[in-house]
């Protein structure tokens, strides 16, 4: 088991569990039955543009916030510093939130109804098995700066 005060052990990269996640709503509905959204095409493009668009400016101001404080992105990394400002001070987990719109997006733009559905299982994978070993390592290394902090701002939203 990797020592939470050098690494979180994340052992799977959370954008690929998402895509995972995407790909096989995309890939039910190519062998089951043609459901859709039921939405016109002009309103499920302006939807999908507006959730990629929002979850990729999450992705970048947390990765760009991240990147100035010289603390890693990837979650297998070491923390180096803990962000509680930007948009950490609303969520402990903007990057996620962040792959949950833009897979979103994307599952409307697919006018996928069991891709969208698939976000919450995705979403409990990576509340469960991932953000828990982020935490731990967290917490190992801030100690109680960290603790105030969880008790302060959300996982998620």
């Amino acid at each position: 088991m990797t020592d939470p005060r050098t690494s979180p052990g994340v052992k799977f990269p959370p954008p690929l569990i998402f895509l995972l996640f995407l790909l096989a709503g995309w890939g039910i509905e190519q062998v089951g039955p043609d459901f859709t959204l039921g939405l016109t095409e002009g309103l499920r493009r302006g939807l999908a543009i507006i959730l990629i668009v929002v979850g990729l400016g999450f992705d970048g101001l947390a990765a760009g916030q991240m990147r100035r404080h010289q603390t890693a992105v990837e979650p297998w990394k070491g923390a180096s510093n803990l962000l509680t400002d930007g948009l950490f001070a609303y969520t402990r987990n903007p990057i996620y939130l962040g792959f949950a719109l833009t897979y979103l997006g994307f599952a409307v733009a697919m006018d996928s109804p069991v891709a969208v559905g698939l976000v919450v299982p995705c979403l409990i994978v990576v509340d469960r098995f991932v953000i828990p070993r982020e935490e731990a390592h967290l917490s190992a290394v801030f100690g109680a700066a960290y603790e105030a902090y969880r008790q302060k701002v959300r996982r998620w939203i």
